[in-house]
């Protein structure tokens, strides 16, 4: 038997000491890259990650990650261990989100609530747009707000992918946001938006944010 063939028996290359299959170990790496793994889009990985769930969520515990699976919504993201009182460091860096960003995961989650029951849900940019005209404040135009809304729903398609493409102007809502912003984060949101809306307290023109919210 030539080197070559050992290799690969012991391992997928020379000196390998992983335990995990081709697939698995994909799945492992798309899960740390983020946002989450789809079974709709990875559907090898996903499978891969069924099968290996046991080792590929020890591995995450060793990298102080917490492994979330939907299995019957088809997909699975990463998040910090909750460790109590241990300190122990972040391992998945947190996305700055402003106010706008906050509030339009919001309103996304609410739509695929909404519709979730009646299957795959897909929603146009300008539906999206009209729910969020009430955060528009005093100092702001329309042509400023429509940009800053704009920037929103790229990071939602491009950075946080909570969205994906289906037309030039209609998404479809990935069911994922469901568990991204939970109950108890969605209720503090909209008590927080519903004093704004009702002018007791304008967001800054500059911080406009929730910053380092974990996405």
């Amino acid at each position: 038997m030539t080197e070559e063939a050992e290799a690969r028996q012991d391992g997928l290359w020379r000196g390998d000491e992983g335990a995990l299959k081709l697939e698995s170990r994909k799945a492992l790496l798309k899960l740390i890259q983020g946002p989450y793994l789809s079974a709709s889009r990875s559907p090898r990985q996903w499978a891969a990650l069924l099968s290996d769930e046991a080792t590929v969520r020890s591995r995450l515990n060793d990298l102080f990650l917490d492994l979330v699976v939907d299995r019957d919504g088809g997909f699975a993201f990463v998040r910090n261990v909750d460790a109590g009182e241990l300190d122990v460091p972040s391992a998945v860096r947190s996305e700055s989100l402003t106010f706008l960003d906050t509030a339009m995961l919001l309103v996304l989650r609410q739509l695929l609530l909404s519709a979730e029951s009646e299957g795959r849900v897909i929603v146009g940019q300008d539906e999206v747009f009209e729910q969020l005209e009430p955060f528009r404040t005093a100092d702001r135009d329309e042509t400023d707000f429509r940009k800053r809304l704009n920037a929103s729903w790229v990071k939602m398609k491009n950075r946080l992918r909570v969205v994906h493409t289906v037309s030039e102007d209609r998404v479809e809502i990935s069911p994922v946001l469901r568990l991204l912003v939970d109950a108890e984060q969605a209720r503090a949101i909209a008590a927080e938006y519903a004093r704004i809306r009702a002018g007791e307290r304008t967001p800054d023109r500059d911080a406009e944010e929730a910053a380092d919210d974990d996405a």
